[in-house]
């Protein structure tokens, strides 16, 4: 049942209206809010989790793998 629930919000995103974006936004905010677990920040532009984090220090550091794999000529890890 999540699953279709949450295929069915994915599926009416593209057809709201910017304005009903936020509202969606705002309140999956509130829920982080209301849980609290794994929030790092927080304030009026919305919250950064702990899983944000940890996928962007992931991004970043393959991306530091790649160019150093290029400069010494060698596969990345």
């Amino acid at each position: 049942m999540v699953v279709s629930t949450v295929s069915e919000i994915e599926a009416a995103l593209p057809k709201l209206t910017a304005e009903e974006l936020v509202r969606v936004e705002k309140a999956v905010h509130s829920q982080y809010r209301q849980r609290g677990g794994g929030i790092i920040y927080d304030d009026s532009h919305g919250v950064e989790t702990e899983a944000d984090l940890i996928a962007a220090a992931d991004e970043a550091f393959q991306a530091y793998d790649q160019a150093e794999a290029a400069h010494a000529k060698r596969p990345a890890r």
